[in-house]
């Protein structure tokens, strides 16, 4: 089923809420009802988002396996012009459609807007459409947090250097990102924006994404990671394919996080 938002609005404390009807939650139980293992754990107490910007020669892969694995699926089409959506509804997913491009910010904050509004799943994942998410980490997290935690995020650091392959300056500079961000106090982490996280649901239902673009990242970690949440990290595998790595620029992108942490403890330490 695809539903598409006749308007958008991320600010100001705004819904997302047009066009999205019941036929959403009966279509997403639909997806868990014809998973094609009976025997399998079962899932459906979790959602996950999936946020999608011309993402057409995997995204249906990825969607596949999640389908296939009993999970149900809510893909965030970003206005894409590759054929993104085809392979959404080909492999089995919920599609929400933006009419125009939003950025990752907005997508993500449809995500939650559609999860909230169109099930009632206790448990909402984010996973990327590129292929680097990988599906045991998903569910290992899924597990994790059916023990009460609030917020369970990804990490790539956990173990030692971990399974991931990534050059020393961006392992460094995302290591700094992460020690910056501890020093706001609350939970310390070892990993800065990691895309692959899961949230329990009153959390999600909190979330209020002002950024639109790739600076929705340092707000939601801020959020997440409130006093008042229980929060855990768990050991991930990111997979940097030829693919993944030709969207987009790694280590620029790493950079940026890191001057965002930085600004923000800055702008923190001068209001004091």
């Amino acid at each position: 089923m695809t539903v598409t938002y006749d308007s958008i609005a991320l600010r100001g404390g705004e819904s997302l809420r047009a066009g999205l009807t019941s036929e959403g939650m009966d279509s997403l139980r639909r997806q868990t009802a014809d998973a094609p293992n009976p025997a399998a754990p079962s899932w459906d107490d979790t959602v996950v988002i999936v946020r999608v910007y011309n993402e057409a020669p995997v995204v249906g892969g990825v969607i596949a396996e999640l389908v296939a694995a009993g999970l149900s699926v809510i893909a965030v089409d970003d206005a894409s012009t590759d054929g993104s959506a085809e392979e959404i509804d080909k492999a089995g997913a919920f599609r929400v459609s933006h009419p125009i491009n939003l950025g990752a910010g907005g997508a993500l904050q449809t995500g939650f807007e559609a999860a909230l509004l169109l099930t009632d799943a206790r448990y909402i994942a984010c996973f990327d459409a590129d292929g680097q998410h990988q599906l045991p980490d998903l569910l290992g997290m899924i597990e994790k947090i059916r023990e009460g935690y609030d917020v369970v995020m990804g990490s790539r650091f956990l173990e030692g250097d971990g399974p991931t392959q990534m050059s020393w300056l961006r392992r460094v500079i995302l290591r700094t990102a992460a020690k910056l961000l501890n020093r706001g106090g609350g939970t310390r982490l070892t990993d800065a924006h990691n895309g692959l996280r899961i949230v329990a649901r009153h959390v999600a239902a909190d979330i209020r994404l002002s950024h639109a673009g790739m600076a929705y990242a340092s707000e939601l970690e801020r959020h997440l990671t409130r006093p008042e949440y229980k929060i855990v990290e768990h050991p991930v595998h990111i997979l940097y394919t030829d693919y993944s790595r030709s969207k987009g620029q790694p280590l620029l992108n790493s950079i940026n996080i890191l001057t965002e942490v930085a600004a923000h403890r800055v702008t923190n330490w001068g209001r004091k």
